[in-house]
């Protein structure tokens, strides 16, 4: 029978799995390798079909109710005889008892690499394919990867080589490498399964065995029948436009303005003045009371002129009584910073949910509740419970955690990071991460995405839409509630469950996000993608002031999957011409001490010349006027005759040569396009991520310490990477 048969079949007898026999069955039809057999119905006829087979033979147990036959006593391996066969056959039928339909007939299979591949159903994100490391080291070593079908056979081979054990599938320990051309078979098949048979809801096959030969095989499998998971409930899409709309207000309403220090009212009111509005703001409340000196209305219907949005801060309960005011003033937007909804429980999701129902009705967009606000530095727009004022740029930040965005915010500022815009997404109630994704792919503004998510509403459209975002820009992506307690602390959060972890982050890879995780990691993406050229590969050139921060850093490189390349012989020659004869003529370059006015920057113009390199990490040229700034406070100490006024220009001169040489490693990005990444010797509070260059598109891009400089720069090459793949 074929596969749609057996399953109609099992289903019409009220069975909520296939037999082994019959998994195997569906499995070899959709390409999957599996182990040659024979059902028996009687021990004779077991016996029989063991000659026919050849000994050494396995015998299982068959029923449509034997699962986990391993723990029940229902497999005997190695028989060797008949009489063997017809002994184990007893001992299977007095174990399994009633549920005993016949037996399984298998040869004995050799080998020692033994895997496991699968496919369920996420209620997120649909059919997800898993394959990984199978026998006693499954849930020891926990070695396996997941992809969210459909898969073509290229992604299946990205899947396996993902695998920490894939040495295993190589050659090793005399035996032959693994088919890999089975194994991809086996993956796309199980994919097909999830995506063309509804009814399977899991497909186990382990172990998916590799033989001495490297033949793969399938020696074990059981395929569970039944409805999918509850679809979640679909969301109205929002159009990017009615989003651009909210960050774009010509007039702004506030209502629940207040003139009381500590009241929302009063900071977003202040927040919106002080970083430069330009548009009309009304500031509503029930008193009327003059804030600031400004006049206030008792309500919007008041207020004389045309409102974009309404920003409101009044308490939840009082949210709803403002949809009429609203839709009678045609106020398309509403940002609602109000909390007390879904984030409380049940009334408060009760609560937010007919909020909802009568916006919709009334055709208001809400962005919130529970939410720190906006801001749109280009607008000069800060609409934010956090007086941070971030300068215009690329990067948008879009954070379900408003603390956390607004955190984010203020690092941005500090260090240089310009942003495109900021949204503190709330509860989500009408616009979900879903919707900015869909915004994201047509802003051209947005050059680089920032995400800090809890939970996401609808999986596959997320993936879709990120994996359609990615191909034009980088996501960088931090996910809260990756630990069982911090998932407890998210729903709490923001009223919603997070999916399970695993599979969001192999999605959210899948789909060319870089999955980051620590939230300095989001501002150290967002600062390399917003200011470098991409590179076109993994290999580094490494320039430094001490040898030991090359070593350090050349460690570095290799353990995050970048390439320390040996320097060429034409390319030692160049720099033997800069360097003193005792230079160690190896990548790392030590430029041991040598910074003179020209030295770092001939060395790093040959470096990025050398067609053996896609990227420069130079470490310690930069915070050089820190450390002689100490040194000559020493000096003063110390040393009454030693030239005041030439000590007092050593700081300059450095300075102007640190400035000169960001400079020129920025005008090598534009002509060799190749990044450049700096590690500060010694930072002083002056000291930014990163300095603005006249005329260029790149910046100057320097960390802190050596291992914040390579990780951002291997996510670089990672998504690169992942873009080629992409690519039609």
């Amino acid at each position: 029978m074929s596969a749609a048969e057996l399953i109609r079949n099992a289903k019409s007898q009220g069975r909520s799995a296939l037999t082994e026999a019959e998994s195997k069955s569906v499995l070899k039809e959709y390409g999957v390798p599996v182990v040659a057999e024979s059902v028996a119905a009687t021990p004779g006829e077991a016996a029989a079909a063991a000659e026919t087979i050849g000994f050494p033979v396995v015998l299982k147990g068959l029923g449509a109710r034997l699962t986990h036959k391993t723990e029940q006593g229902l497999v005997r391996l190695n028989l060797r005889n008949t009489a063997e066969v017809r002994a184990a056959a007893a001992l299977v039928a007095a174990a399994a008892g009633t549920h005993l339909e016949g037996y399984l007939i298998q040869p004995l299979v050799a080998g020692r690499r033994e895997f496991v591949a699968g496919l369920f159903h996420d209620p997120q994100f649909g059919p997800v394919v898993m394959f990984g490391l199978g026998g006693i080291f499954t849930e020891a070593l926990d070695d396996v990867v997941f992809r969210v079908a459909p898969l073509h056979e290229k992604q299946a081979g990205w899947m396996i080589d993902e695998l920490r054990s894939r040495k295993l599938l190589g050659l090793f320990r005399g035996e032959t490498a693994a088919e890999r051309g089975a194994l991809v078979r086996a993956l796309v098949g199980l994919s097909r399964i999830g995506t063309e048979l509804p009814e399977v809801t899991e497909a186990d096959v382990n172990p998916l065995l590799v033989g001495p030969d490297g033949a793969v095989t399938a020696v074990d499998a059981l395929i569970v029948l039944g409805g999918q998971p509850t679809a979640l409930p679909v969301r109205p899409a929002v159009d990017p436009g009615a989003i651009a709309r909210l960050f774009y207000p010509r007039s702004i309403a506030l209502v629940g303005a207040s003139g009381a220090l500590g009241k929302w009212g009063y900071r977003i009111f202040c927040n919106i003045v002080a970083g430069g509005y330009k548009g009309p703001l009304y500031l509503v409340n029930g008193k009327g009371e003059p804030i600031a000196g400004r006049r206030a209305y008792r309500s919007v219907e008041e207020i004389p002129g045309p409102v974009d949005l309404g920003v409101v801060t009044i308490p939840a309960a009082k949210v709803a009584g403002l949809i009429p005011q609203f839709q009678a003033k045609r106020i398309k937007s509403m940002l609602l910073i109000s909390s007390g909804f879904a984030e409380t429980g049940a009334e408060g999701r009760r609560l937010e949910e007919e909020l909802v129902r009568e916006a919709r009705q009334a055709g208001i967009l809400i962005l919130g509740p529970n939410t720190m606000g906006i801001c749109n530095p280009h607008e000069s727009l800060f609409c934010c419970g956090s007086n941070v004022r971030p300068n215009p740029g690329t990067t948008t930040i879009v954070s379900q955690s408003g603390n956390l965005g607004v955190q984010l915010l203020g690092f941005a500022e500090h260090e240089g990071v310009g942003i495109r815009a900021f949204c503190g997404s709330g509860n989500e109630a009408m616009i979900a991460i879903e919707d900015y994704m869909e915004a994201f792919e047509v802003d051209e503004l947005t050059q680089t995405v920032v995400l800090y998510l809890e939970s996401i509403k609808n999986g596959r459209r997320f993936f879709e839409s990120a994996r359609r975002v990615g191909r034009k820009k980088p996501v960088v992506l931090l996910k809260g509630g990756r630990t069982r307690e911090g998932n407890r602390a998210a729903a709490s959060h923001t009223g919603a469950l997070a999916s399970n972890i695993r599979v969001f982050e192999a999605a959210a890879r899948q789909a060319g996000i870089v999955v980051v995780e620590q939230p300095m990691d989001l501002l150290d993406l967002s600062a390399a993608f917003s200011s470098l050229p991409l590179p076109r590969g993994n290999r580094v050139a490494v320039m430094t002031l001490g040898g030991g921060w090359g070593v350090v850093a050349a460690d570095l490189c290799v353990e995050n999957g970048l390439a320390i390349p040996d320097l060429s012989p034409e390319l030692i020659s160049r720099i033997d011409t800069i360097l003193p004869p005792y230079w160690s003529r190896s990548n790392p370059i030590d430029l041991v001490g040598e910074v003179g006015p020209q030295v770092a920057t001939q060395v790093i113009e040959a470096l990025m010349a050398w067609d053996g390199c896609d990227a420069v990490i130079h470490l310690g040229i930069l915070g050089l006027k820190v450390y002689m700034g100490e040194m000559i406070k020493s000096i003063h100490a110390v040393d009454p005759v030693m030239d005041r006024a030439f000590l007092e220009q050593i700081p300059r001169m450095l300075g102007e040569f640190e400035t000169g040489f960001l400079a020129q490693a920025a005008r090598l990005m534009e002509k060799h396009a190749k990044p450049v990444l700096g590690v500060n010797l010694i930072p002083d509070e002056q000291a930014r991520t990163l300095v603005d260059i006249a005329g260029s598109p790149y910046k100057g891009v320097s960390f802190l310490t050596p291992e914040r400089a390579v990780k951002a720069l291997a996510r670089m090459c990672g998504y690169r990477q992942w873009r080629e793949r992409e690519a039609p």
